[in-house]
């Protein structure tokens, strides 16, 4: 159990984190705002590196995944625009972070995970929050808790799958960042009458998800 003096070194940082990163940069929404100012991210990234967790960067979480930067979570949360009793789907929960932020914000939350670690230590850090966790591809989503009013996907994929837009009620909004060569962008866009078209809000850098990869075609 940290000591109260790292405690309180912690929620300074978290402070700060909220004052410097969010409030600067377009995260002002209230909900979000008091989400990210009492969700605890230290119990969620490595304990190595829990002095990094309120960093304007990614964090490295084994193999080839890392947890998105605090901004970039922030903005897509932002942009899903939700409401308390939402059902949403989070694909990519890695540790469990941003799925903690949807359960703060009041929403019904699934998240899939495709790394077995991931999933173990986002089962502990959820343990007292009603969060559905689901071990499998990303890419398949959760289609046994289908439909969803939201689906955040929190990284960065080059293709969206038909897989996850069929997951989402109609009217109800998707948000995630779209890799285009070395550009990142975060999009959303909303489904009508069965279609969703993307949107970009903001150029931003975001990890990379595993099973969104674009198939390579030839080149001439």
């Amino acid at each position: 159990m940290a000591s109260q003096p790292r405690e309180a070194s912690f929620a300074e940082m978290r402070a700060a984190m909220v004052d410097c990163q969010l409030r600067t940069n377009e995260v002002i929404a209230p909900g979000v705002v008091a989400a990210m100012a009492n969700v605890a991210r230290e119990r969620f990234v490595p304990d190595a590196l829990a002095a990094l967790a309120y960093i304007d960067r990614p964090i490295a979480l084994g193999g080839e995944r890392h947890l998105n930067a605090p901004l970039v979570t922030a903005r897509l949360l932002v942009a899903a625009e939700l409401s308390a009793g939402q059902s949403v789907l989070l694909v990519g929960a890695a540790t469990g972070y941003a799925a903690a932020l949807l359960h703060a914000l009041g929403a019904r939350v699934t998240a899939t995970e495709c790394d077995a670690a991931l999933v173990a230590g986002a089962r502990t850090a959820l343990a007292d929050r009603a969060v559905t966790l689901v071990e499998g591809p990303l890419a398949s989503g959760a289609p046994s808790q289908a439909p969803f009013d939201c689906i955040i996907i929190d990284g960065a994929i080059e293709q969206l799958p038909s897989t996850l837009v069929d997951q989402l009620a109609d009217g109800g909004i998707l948000v995630c960042a779209l890799r285009e060569g070395p550009v990142t962008r975060l999009a959303r866009g909303v489904k009508v009458a069965g279609a969703l078209s993307l949107r970009p809000f903001a150029d931003m850098d975001a990890v990379k998800l595993p099973g969104f990869d674009r198939p390579q075609g030839f080149s001439f």
